[in-house]
């Protein structure tokens, strides 16, 4: 299904590119407005564009319905476990025994303008913004690894006081920064 919502995507912005950037200005410079027919190229254009919104929609339809019915969730995060990382100030049983500073991660992502047109048709119709979520799970790890990068550059043993902070840039685009602190513990 995801395949065919793909194809569907593809289809759509490849007929939106080519009916605004090609056919247009081909009918504005070279398009006799006496003659009301449209060549076969940019008939295809518009089917495609039309078609590929038609497939997505479908597909999202389809893909809710059955997520609907197996009330399937959201997919488990693997961590990476060579550094803790607490968003406390304090690890049970263990002490910080030196501080060694502020440590970050920082990305920007974005989807591109398929993914971003079944996230559109999403909306219309309900549930769980899968596109975004894929999107912003990628950005998040991307950020916390070069956090976790960071503090094992320095030797930390653990990163305390970690946060998120996440901001819209342009359209579907979304900024992401992981930041704490890099600490040394007792054994």
């Amino acid at each position: 299904m995801r395949i065919l919502r793909h194809i569907g995507s593809l289809a759509f912005v490849l007929g939106l590119f080519t009916v605004v950037f090609v056919g247009i200005p081909w009918y504005v410079i070279v398009g006799d407005p006496n003659v009301p027919i449209v060549p076969s190229w940019l008939q295809i254009a518009v089917f495609c564009l039309l078609g590929g919104i038609l497939v997505v929609l479908l597909t999202v339809a389809l893909e809710q319905r059955k997520k609907k019915t197996s009330g399937e969730g959201p997919l488990p995060v693997e961590h990476d476990r060579t550094v803790l990382l607490l968003n406390s100030t304090a690890l049970p049983g263990r002490e910080v025994t030196e501080i060694l500073g502020i440590v970050q991660g920082h990305t920007v992502y974005a989807i591109w303008l398929g993914k971003n047109l079944s996230a559109l048709v999403r909306l219309i119709l309900g549930g769980e913004l899968t596109e975004y979520t894929e999107m912003m799970g990628r950005a998040r790890a991307a950020a916390t690894g070069r956090m976790i990068a960071q503090a094992a550059e320095m030797g930390a043993d653990a990163i305390i006081n970690v946060r998120y902070m996440t901001t819209s840039v342009v359209g579907s685009a979304a900024e992401l920064l992981a930041y704490g602190t890099a600490v040394k513990l007792s054994e």
